[in-house]
């Protein structure tokens, strides 16, 4: 690991924002982070080895870093969701029907004994990939409430099964991590709500404000890299560790200066590393060397696609079923625990993000296609008087 090699990576992560600047396109800024490696790595110019040790670790930072922003994300303090939350829990469990189909006909037709994986990829989502979206688009309304609900349960439940679904033989001990882990962050929770109640958190907010010391980002900080150590020590991917402590500070309220200093942190700098070294990784002339892994990657993609449009039978607009189905963050998890741990076949984890690629760019002409028919819709209602 040199700074010549820091250097490469910070130049072309840059693509991330590049392919983002134009806001009919939705695409997320990972997405050019992600290809940015891709081109740099194993599958292009060689720029960058990702089994260095250092890079290696510096991306597993990124990535406990990036799973805890994803879970800050989740509006877990927000009223009108929970009010949604009924319907989105239906919806998500719609999609679980077609998802277990689905999941299960692919692994019959590839001959791979990893139906639970492909289950927990075609049922899941992305908060904080649909979140954005949303946002840009300035998409209103109780459909969009409704739509977040659904997001956030289905990203929750996913990421929650990812670890027993990829590695069924090891599932009771990975659950039993994971209830620990879970557990550590109801813990943290209570701690924190508390410290809110009694005022200590804006005393300390003020104390570090004024002098400068950054006390709350250290402290976060700490706290996210003890959580990811105990993830370690009992075997269980410190993407649990990350969300389940991003979900802890959403619903106590996570200050905006924090919010900021984070932002700058993993937006900056740890997470693009994180991407550009998971698209270093990938190698997708194993596509060529196995190309029924292309068809693999197809399916996935398409079979999320129809598993999230089946909402339409509980009243949710087609657009919005498709923007559901965006997911990445998931994807990106499943393929950074499997080539880790040597679970997956050659080309399977270029296929699942192959897949999730397919959802990203079908999200991003749905979320289009949402903002317009909202537009005509605000056209044809009345002002009032």
């Amino acid at each position: 690991m040199t700074f010549q090699t820091l250097a490469i990576i910070s130049v072309v992560a840059l693509l991330g924002p590049l392919l983002a600047i134009p806001r009919r396109w939705s695409l997320p800024v990972m997405f050019g982070q992600l290809l940015a490696g891709i081109l740099v790595g194993q599958t292009g110019l060689r720029l960058v080895d990702p089994t260095d040790p250092t890079l290696t670790f510096l991306a597993d930072v990124g990535f406990a870093l990036m799973m805890f922003v994803a879970g800050s994300h989740v509006p877990m303090r927000d009223g009108q969701l929970r009010s949604a939350l009924g319907t989105g829990v239906a919806r998500a469990g719609l999609v679980l029907v077609p998802a277990v189909i689905l999941g299960v006909g692919i692994a019959a037709l590839f001959g791979t004994l990893h139906a639970p994986l492909y289950v927990v990829l075609i049922a899941s989502s992305s908060a904080a990939l649909v979140l954005p979206i949303v946002q840009s688009l300035r998409l209103r309304g109780t459909p969009l409430l409704q739509l977040t609900a659904q997001v956030a349960v289905a990203d929750i439940a996913a990421i929650i099964a990812l670890p027993l679904a990829i590695d069924p033989p090891n599932a009771a001990r990975t659950a039993l991590g994971a209830l620990i882990v879970s557990a550590a962050a109801l813990s943290l929770y209570l701690v924190l709500s508390w410290l809110e109640r009694n005022g200590s958190r804006i005393a300390v907010h003020h104390l570090s404000e004024q002098r400068k010391f950054a006390l709350e980002l250290r402290l976060q900080l700490a706290t996210l890299f003890a959580m990811a150590a105990l993830a370690v020590y009992r075997n269980v991917s410190i993407m649990l560790a990350g969300f389940s402590f991003g979900l802890a500070v959403a619903a106590v309220g996570e200050p905006r200066r924090l919010a900021r200093q984070l932002f700058a942190l993993a937006d900056g700098f740890l997470g693009p590393l994180f991407f550009v070294w998971l698209g270093a990784s990938l190698n997708l002339l194993d596509l060529v060397d196995h190309p029924q892994m292309i068809l693999l990657g197809l399916l996935l993609g398409g079979g999320a696609l129809l598993a999230h449009i089946v909402t339409r039978l509980l009243g949710q607009e087609l657009p919005l079923g498709v923007l559901s189905a965006a997911q990445l963050g998931v994807p990106v998890a499943a393929v950074t625990i499997g080539t880790r741990s040597d679970l997956l076949l050659p080309g399977e984890g270029a296929a699942v993000i192959l897949g999730a690629l397919i959802t990203v760019v079908a999200s991003a002409l749905a979320g289009g296609r949402a903002a317009k028919k909202q537009a005509r819709a605000a056209e044809t209602t009345p002002a009032a008087p």
